[in-house]
């Protein structure tokens, strides 16, 4: 859980563990419960900085690591990153596939493409990015031999859509990482029971697939893929800090729907703040991944 729960990204969203909303912006598209209509250039700013501070965390580093090596991406070969927003994975993609392969990051935030294509410049990076669906991607069919895709489903409505689509592209060997976050696992420590329970049930209400994690593997496996490895990753926030954004905005919303009390929300607030001062809090999520491929 983190810091940047408002809604505005990534991936949806790519979070310390990720909170919903700040994906939403980021991964958002037509078959999502949000939009990338309107997006301001601030919008866009705080977005970045979430994306960009869970790139940071060990626990995003760790699935990601396992994720690249079990793609064992190879030059020459043609990769595609589904929800690129900052392009930091379509990158690591371009530098693995070299300049004989190519690295597409599709994107439907025009100011997270923008980012993007700015940072690949700055390193001299190869990665390119488009504007796409994860329900429609701009590529041919048997075009790509990697595809990524990284907390996107659970910002879908249609998602057993998006992996058609990436069976679709994958030529045969292709191999494909998905990664995503099943918000059921949401855990906050300490505070009352009840008021908890509310909460979290918020964190589950912001995502239009909430349980895209543990799905992820049947939902390959239905396009006729067939799975290779399957990871996990507890996204565990500073044990020091309270992720006040998220807390509040959750909470708050509660209070205004009547499902907490001002005073329940007070008492979590001074349970909460005594027991980073004491470094016992815990605050976490869990993301999972699946390695895939097309036989043939």
């Amino acid at each position: 859980m983190d810091d940047q729960h408002e809604h505005g990204t990534h991936s949806g969203g790519r979070g310390a563990a990720p909170g919903p909303a700040a994906e939403d912006s980021r991964n958002a598209r037509p078959t999502s419960a949000f939009h990338t209509d309107n997006i301001t250039d601030s919008m866009t700013d705080r977005l970045v900085g979430a994306l960009d501070a869970q790139a940071a965390s060990a626990g995003v580093r760790r699935l990601r690591e396992w994720a690249h090596a079990g793609l064992a991406v190879r030059p020459g070969e043609r990769a595609l990153d589904i929800g690129s927003g900052t392009g930091s994975e379509t990158r690591a993609l371009a530098e693995a596939v070299g300049r004989s392969g190519e690295a597409t990051g599709v994107e439907p935030n025009p100011g997270l493409r923008t980012v993007a294509g700015q940072r690949a410049a700055a390193t001299d990076s190869t990665a390119r990015f488009v504007h796409g669906d994860a329900s429609a991607l701009p590529v041919d069919d048997a075009a790509v031999d990697v595809v990524w895709c990284e907390r996107v489903f659970q910002h879908l409505s249609e998602p057993d859509r998006a992996a058609a689509e990436i069976a679709r592209v994958l030529r045969p060997g292709g191999r494909v990482a998905l990664l995503d976050t099943d918000w059921a696992t949401t855990i906050l420590y300490p505070g009352e029971a009840e008021v908890v329970a509310v909460l979290t049930g918020g964190a589950l209400a912001a995502a239009a697939n909430p349980h895209a994690g543990r799905k992820l593997m049947g939902q390959l496996a239905a396009t006729g893929l067939e799975i290779d490895d399957l990871g996990s990753q507890a996204l565990i926030q500073d044990p020091r800090k309270v992720s006040w954004p998220l807390i509040r905005a959750l909470a708050e919303k509660a209070v205004q729907e009547e499902l907490i009390t001002g005073r329940q929300r007070d008492r979590l607030y001074a349970d909460l703040t005594a027991a980073a001062e004491r470094s016992a809090l815990h605050m976490s999520v869990t993301m999972f991944g699946v390695i895939a491929h097309r036989p043939g």
